[in-house]
């Protein structure tokens, strides 16, 4: 007896004949985000941007909402807090504010006015312009590194035409979260470098997966036309990846509804990313490999003589 089924086992798509429409669709997807990162650009949080970080002790439990909402209606621009430690702990991070050292210190004292004597003050820096490029460039490198580092281990476990069509398929889904970020103005901020990565890391899985029939379909079928196998392959492993992406979404609309505002710019990245992963792993990564006479590789194999040992 079988369990829930919301793709047919024996679904017969024809992903290979519908690949240039799937070509159009990513090739528009990366045009439009070039576009408003070009144009609009990114909305930089107080990470990249600068600003003052504050940390503050208050004698009961710290009530953050109110906080956030005292401190918004001073006019500093963006306003974060974060609790952390005790319950009486919280981290403030003001954007930088214009006009030199000297607004640095006058948004300082307003805040220190306007929370009073009660709080004590147990850590206040300025987050400068170098520290923010430093946050930048360690995020740009994780991301490369990581991207790097699937490229070498699907050339390793298959061929290199599998790992240049992996990375093309991962460089896609990274573009079109960074032309969401653009799009949406959302904060560009740490947690974007870790939607980014997130996203490449779930993508990858499932474009594994595919692969990996893919080549198991390739030795077991000799004299099949390679779209064919493309399509073999995408049609046995569409139900996965239709269940895998579909729970995962659930998961994810669950804490973008009731996750707050703080969970909820993080979690729309990482929805906007298993979107495109999805549709990368099903009608890019293994098209791609099309380009690619891997039926000749199998065929130039030689072929051994005498009977098969078992």
């Amino acid at each position: 007896m079988r369990g829930l089924q919301l793709v047919p086992y024996d679904t017969k798509i024809d992903f290979s004949g519908r690949r240039f429409l799937a070509y159009g669709l990513a090739i528009a997807i990366i045009i439009v985000s070039f576009t408003a990162l070009f144009t609009k650009g990114l909305n930089y949080g107080i990470d990249f941007k600068g600003g003052l970080l504050i940390e503050i002790r208050t004698p009961e439990k710290a009530d953050i909402a109110g906080l956030r909402s005292t401190l918004n209606d001073l006019g500093l621009g963006e306003v974060k807090l974060q609790d952390f430690g005790t319950d009486r702990d919280v981290l403030i991070r003001i954007e930088q504010q214009d006009g030199g050292e000297k607004a640095q210190v006058v948004a300082l004292q307003m805040v220190k006015s306007t929370l009073g004597d009660k709080v004590d003050y147990r850590r206040v820096e300025t987050v400068g312009a170098k520290v923010s490029a430093d946050l930048i460039k360690n995020g740009i490198m994780a991301v490369v590194f990581a991207m790097v580092g699937m490229l070498i281990y699907i050339w390793i476990r298959f061929e290199w035409e599998y790992g240049v069509c992996g990375i093309l398929a991962l460089a896609h889904d990274a573009i079109a979260v960074l032309g969401f970020y653009a799009i949406s103005g959302f904060e560009f901020n740490e947690t974007a470098f870790a939607a980014l990565l997130t996203t490449v890391g779930y993508s990858i899985n499932d474009t594994v997966v595919v692969y990996d029939r893919l080549r198991e379909d390739l030795r077991k079928f000799k004299t099949t036309p390679l779209g064919e196998l493309v399509n073999l392959s995408a049609n046995g492993t569409l139900s996965r990846t239709v269940l895998t992406s579909g729970s995962t979404l659930l998961a994810l609309f669950a804490l973008y509804i009731f996750g707050g505002p703080v969970i909820e710019n993080f979690s729309m990245p990482i929805i906007i990313g298993v979107i495109a992963g999805t549709f990368s792993s099903i009608f890019l990564s293994a098209n791609l490999l099309l380009f690619f006479d891997l039926r000749k590789k199998k065929d130039d194999e030689p072929i051994p003589s005498g009977p098969v040992k078992k």
